[in-house]
């Protein structure tokens, strides 16, 4: 398996994953799903009951705290520009372009188990 494939497998366990967090860690982002954590290292944006979004711009905050309790219904991903997750009619978006990157990479994704 090659690393994209291995990406893609990562991006496809969000699929029908809850928010149960959204973490605000100094300069970076963190959506947490009951253990899996998806760590943003580039400035998000979105769109949130029709109101645009981007971190971190006033606002941004407490529009971004909504996305908690909702489920990734989809994603999309350009490689060289942005992942989407969509949310039902939400969307967080994660720019991926060599520009946007607050560091070496643009995101990072944990996906530890729950433990019951």
């Amino acid at each position: 398996m090659n690393s994209e494939n291995h990406a893609a497998d990562g991006l496809q366990l969000l699929t029908g994953l809850e928010v149960s967090a959204v973490s605000f860690v100094r300069d970076y982002v963190e959506l947490h799903f009951d253990g899996p954590v998806l760590r943003v290292l580039s400035n998000p944006l979105g769109v949130y009951g029709g109101r645009e979004w981007h971190f971190p711009a006033p606002g941004s905050l407490d529009l971004m705290r909504c996305y908690v309790g909702k489920t990734v219904d989809a994603y999309e991903e350009d490689p060289e520009r942005i992942l989407t997750l969509y949310f039902g009619e939400h969307r967080f978006g994660i720019p991926l372009d060599d520009g946007s990157s607050l560091g070496p990479s643009r995101l990072t994704w944990s996906a530890s188990t729950r433990v019951v």
